[in-house]
């Protein structure tokens, strides 16, 4: 049977199909779609800074100005509670603002300049300025789990944009509704403000050929994606059987590993429990920084701390997940956990929906059969946990080395703890792109600090992060001028410095201009 070019939204808690017929993009409107992007990109990339911060500011006011209609299509996409999707709603918008800030300012560029000098013996010296410079039209995949914040105005478009480089979105077919009302945002402030026919564009699709399409064509220049490690692998595939290979900034998922040391579980056990129970269960655990794998020390207080993250789980009601199949894959990951021989079922919530629902639970086994079997150290994306406890600091020590890459790992531990185990904070910055001390994976702050990315297989790009000011650097590449005449040089690099940004100047950071 053929399959339908037409797919509906379905009510994520009735399954019902909602109301709206979106058509898979055809081959023929993408490259239509990257062309437009690509003349877009001769004009945007060369808009001056205070008129693409505007740009990036007016998005979040419309945004804003879809009121209450994007915040119930978005519920009956995804089941997230009104009040999650208001305040994802707010951080959409400050992601934006934030990257206007930063583009305001200018210096994110990193200008760079050595100067001439031709009295160098025994050969002069050139004139050599150095610039971050766009890379072209980029491809964004939204995200299911947050369907505003990383998804059709989320961080990937909101840096991509603030980088100077056009935006072709391939929508989350989970929540299209949604994505077509931001789309429609982001076109009122394409017009607002002026920019070109192509600075945006949005393209809908429930069949891999749509992604497959977008990312072969020879127009786009980079990928933005976050998803599952099937998803990113399959579009780094892709990107490198192009003639001309693109990079791929996928965030792919993890199981974020939390370590309890010993003087911290003592003092602490309840406490850490409780607040175990409560990140491994927020949202329904569909989190790519949910706690999926703790390591514990055996001691005469570890029971007190079962019994407390039994009670934390089995208090918590089942829930309604993002897509009837994400239900399903969930569920499988279940049982293949309890599958395996030497793994008990620790806590298990309440499952008084259990048709419709996730059901929390958390598994707990030995530390030598979490290593003979690497089923346990994979993600199984909900409100799930593997608890893994070891006879010693040594084995948890070894654990740590023997772990792949992931977006998080914490350290729960006394000053007494963090000395015995001194060691694991070397181990684990090798291993992770961000490590929280006494606190929990879930949250991730927007700020300039921020990091969130991590060695394969969290991310395809260990050095780049999809959170935070420094994202904007993975649409860029650096561009070298040599002996250029000043009236050609871009204005971060011109003698005047007319946007007063901060520039190296022979090795020193100036706002100076050149004599």
């Amino acid at each position: 049977m053929e399959k339908s070019n037409t797919f509906y939204a379905i009510n994520a808690i009735t399954k019902e199909p909602l109301e709206g017929e979106f058509i898979n993009t055809s081959k023929d409107e993408i490259n239509k779609t990257v062309a437009r992007a690509t003349l877009a990109f001769d004009i945007y990339r060369k808009k001056d800074k205070n008129s693409i911060a505007d740009f990036l500011a007016t998005i979040a006011d419309e945004i804003l100005n879809l009121g209450d209609e994007l915040i119930q299509r978005c519920h009956l996409e995804t089941a997230l509670p009104v009040a999650r999707l208001e305040g994802e709603r707010g951080r959409t918008m400050e992601q934006l603002k934030l990257f206007a800030t930063v583009v305001r300012e200018g210096s994110w560029v990193d200008a760079r300049i050595d100067k001439a000098d031709p009295d160098r013996k025994p050969l002069p010296k050139s004139d050599i300025r150095h610039m971050l410079l766009p890379l072209g039209p980029v491809a964004v995949f939204g995200a299911s789990n947050f369907p505003l914040a990383f998804s059709v105005a989320g961080g990937d478009t909101a840096s991509a944009l603030a980088a100077g480089c056009p935006v072709i979105v391939k929508a989350h077919e989970a929540h299209p509704g949604t994505s077509k009302l931001v789309a429609k945002a982001i076109e009122n402030a394409i017009q607002k403000c002026q920019m070109p026919e192509g600075t945006f564009s949005i393209i809908y699709g429930n069949t891999n050929e749509v992604g497959e399409n977008l990312v072969k064509h020879p127009g786009i220049k980079a990928v933005g994606f976050t998803g599952s490690f099937r998803g990113g692998n399959a579009l780094v595939g892709y990107a490198n059987s192009r003639p001309e290979p693109i990079p791929v900034f996928a965030e792919m998922g993890s199981t974020n590993p939390v370590f309890i040391l010993p003087n911290a579980l003592k003092q602490k056990g309840e406490q850490i429990a409780s607040s175990l129970a409560a990140s491994i269960t927020l949202g329904v655990g569909q989190f790519c920084t949910n706690p999926g794998l703790t390591f514990v020390e055996k001691s005469e207080t570890i029971n007190h701390f079962y019994s407390n993250l039994k009670s934390g789980i089995s208090e918590t009601n089942s829930a309604t997940m993002l897509t009837p199949n994400m239900l399903k894959t969930y569920n499988a990951g279940l049982k293949r956990a309890g599958d395996i021989a030497l793994v008990e079922v620790l806590a298990k919530g309440k499952s008084d929906s259990a048709e419709n629902g996730a059901v929390a639970n958390v598994f707990k086994t030995s530390i030598e059969n979490f290593q003979s079997n690497e089923l346990l150290a994979e993600e199984n994306f909900g409100p799930s946990s593997i608890i893994v406890e070891a006879n010693s600091k040594e084995s948890i020590l070894e654990a740590a080395r023997n772990l792949k890459g992931h977006l998080t790992a914490t350290i729960h531990g006394t000053e007494e703890d963090f000395e015995n185990y001194k060691e694991l904070f070397s181990i684990l910055e090798l291993k992770v792109g961000r490590i929280i001390i006494n606190g929990y994976p879930t949250g991730v702050e927007v700020c300039h600090a921020m990091v969130h990315g991590g060695p394969y297989p969290a991310t395809s790009a260990p050095q780049s992060t999809s959170v935070g000011t420094n994202a904007i650097k993975r649409f860029v590449r650096p561009v070298c001028f040599q002996d250029y005449p000043n009236a050609f040089l871009p204005e971060g690099l011109k003698n005047e410095n007319l946007g007063n940004i901060w520039r190296l100047i022979d090795g020193e950071l100036s706002k100076a201009s050149i004599d």
